[in-house]
């Protein structure tokens, strides 16, 4: 079963792949909001990556 985070270079490389992808099927303005999102799910993953490594940081201290 696939996970649902995937690590910052996954979402590097889903990015690559869909501008390729978007080029051809999108007209401009819809292609925009669409890197748009995709700019800001990367930043969400960037931020639960982030989360993730301060409480197992935060676990590894307690113990």
């Amino acid at each position: 079963m696939p996970t649902c985070l995937s690590s910052v270079s996954d979402g590097e490389s889903q990015t690559s792949w869909v501008s390729k992808l978007t080029k051809s099927y999108y007209q401009d303005d819809q292609q925009a909001k669409l890197m748009h999102l995709q700019a800001e799910v990367d930043s969400l993953l960037q931020q639960l990556e982030n989360l993730k490594r301060q409480r197992l940081a935060d676990t590894d201290q307690k113990e």
